[in-house]
């Protein structure tokens, strides 16, 4: 029987919202679904001036169809705010994106509580309140022919350890991975579809080793080059689309190889030791 692969990637007429879309890997998954036809793609973020950029950014090319939604997801305030005003504007929500996220990095010995709770809040926390909340506009948007889709950001350092002391961001970005199998058991009961994605080596703010020094960077990856706006925006879009319809629960690196290849620095010890 043959199909339309002409549609097997589309996301024509869809409805997204990408937390954290005004830069880094949120910015390079809006300009992805863009391309591949959405009807509307909602961003936020905390500053009101990063989204107005990249709203004068995108209004050019797509008039009308970036529209920003500043508000602090660490608060549970501002996540029932941001759902309402959603619910207010729209009647679905076909896709889902929880991608904003914070690190903090400190020696062992003198990591703080707040570096603790601001990144497991933001992390964890809020992305699975934001689901919740956002369940009524989402079964709204599903079908069982055509399921509407949650895509979870996590990192390869919740795949494997990295060798810096970012310890609640290691651990939250492993509890994204797991979190998503468990939301995606009992979402997929209404046609709602968990996946995961995780990002190796992409220029962000997040990740300022890669973006002020990409060569650098590359050199601990594999395929000894990193990640660039088709590489995580093509994965995403085929979570999103019909392609992806049957990936369920699942987390993939896009990573170029790295938690498949890597190779702990303390294991290339060319004595053994």
């Amino acid at each position: 029987m043959a199909f339309d692969f002409t549609k097997l990637f589309s996301l024509e007429g869809k409805v997204a919202l990408i937390t954290g879309g005004s830069r880094g890997i949120g910015k390079m998954l809006l300009e992805g679904f863009l391309a591949a036809g959405c009807e509307r793609v909602y961003v936020t973020a905390r500053k009101r001036e990063q989204i107005a950029e990249t709203l004068a950014e995108f209004e050019a090319a797509y008039p009308g169809k970036v529209i920003g939604l500043p508000g602090d997801l660490s608060q549970m305030d501002e996540i029932k705010r941001l759902a309402e005003e959603l619910a207010g504007r729209e009647s679905r929500l076909d896709i889902l994106v929880n991608n904003a996220g914070a690190a903090w990095g400190a020696e062992f010995d003198q990591f703080p509580e707040a570096g603790w709770d601001k990144v497991m809040d933001l992390n964890v926390k809020s992305l699975f309140f934001l689901t919740q909340k956002l369940f009524p506009l989402l079964k709204a948007a599903g079908t069982f022919d055509r399921p509407a889709k949650v895509i979870n950001i996590a990192s390869v350092d919740g795949l494997r350890p990295n060798p810096w002391e970012t310890y609640s961001y290691q651990a939250s970005k492993a509890a994204v991975v797991h979190l998503t199998k468990r939301m995606a058991a009992r979402l997929i009961k209404d046609n709602i579809v968990v996946t995961c994605i995780a990002p190796g080596a992409y220029p962000s703010e997040m990740n300022k080793a890669a973006a002020k020094n990409p060569e650098g960077s590359a050199k601990g990856i594999p395929y000894k080059r990193i990640g660039v706006a088709e590489d995580i925006a093509g994965g995403a879009i085929y979570l999103a689309s019909r392609a992806g319809d049957y990936v369920v629960g699942t987390t993939i690196p896009i990573d170029g190889g790295i938690v498949n290849g890597w190779i702990p620095e303390v294991f290339n010890d060319p004595s053994g030791h």
